[in-house]
């Protein structure tokens, strides 16, 4: 039986995961174990979706989980693939009910001697991100607290997976806006040179080099730069 200092543990480990440098596939599979631990289950896998909404297997606690989990995937059919569609848990599924479910996956589950497979969505309100699945070799199925914690454990990483992707998200649009500016300045300083070297209005070089970057194809701040450092032949800007 597991104690409450060893559930409260369990959890400090995920959230210090969180709080430390993000490794999300080390973080997956410290919860695919940890999740194996507390439920007393004998394997687990944790697929993801990208940004078309495709499942990927991330983490698996054994071979033999890793490989039914990419059979899942192959055929399209199982527990995992329910629960990421529906954002409804698919629990204590025996060998039987699975191969009629699903019938080319439900024929490994039984080849692999599980009595009972379990799928858990990784889910914050109405976004459903992935699902994780588990396989119980132990005759008997999973309580509901089992399965009230073992949905705790995929709520507090799917909260930790959507704030490192808005992180992440936050950076890249940071960076976007630096770079930004910082071409800002470059053209600036481009068509400030372009007017005065050429005696037209800042407006009338800035139309110059844009109609130049369009004709080329070129980025604004590629045509400024070269305008600063002298390559580009200005007279391919047509500067009136």
């Amino acid at each position: 039986m597991v104690t409450q200092e060893r559930l409260v543990e369990a959890f400090v480990d995920l959230a210090d995961t969180l709080v430390a440098e993000f490794d999300v596939i080390d973080f997956l599979h410290s919860l695919a174990s940890t999740t194996v631990e507390l439920l007393d289950a004998d394997a687990a896998g944790l697929m993801l979706a990208d940004q078309r909404g495709e499942l990927h297997l991330l983490a698996a606690s054994s071979d033999e989980t890793r490989t039914l989990e990419l059979f899942e995937l192959q055929h399209n059919q199982g527990p995992c693939l329910d629960a990421y569609r529906e954002g409804k848990p698919v629990t204590n599924i025996d060998p039987a009910t699975a191969e009629e479910r699903w019938p080319a996956f439900g024929a490994a589950v039984r080849a692999g001697n599980f009595t009972s497979v379990h799928a858990i969505p990784m889910r914050l309100r109405d976004e459903v991100i992935g699902a994780m699945n588990l396989f119980l070799a132990r005759p008997g199925d999973l309580s509901n607290a089992d399965l009230l914690l073992g949905q705790g454990l995929a709520d507090i990483a799917t909260i930790g997976l959507l704030q490192e992707r808005a992180v992440q998200q936050q950076q890249i649009l940071a960076e976007q806006l630096q770079g930004a500016l910082n071409s800002r300045v470059v053209i600036e300083q481009a068509k400030g040179m372009l007017a005065a070297r050429h005696g037209v209005s800042v407006l009338d070089a800035f139309a110059a080099m844009r109609t130049y970057a369009r004709r080329n194809g070129r980025s604004l701040s590629h045509v400024a730069v070269e305008i600063i450092d002298g390559s580009l032949d200005e007279a391919q800007l047509r500067v009136t």
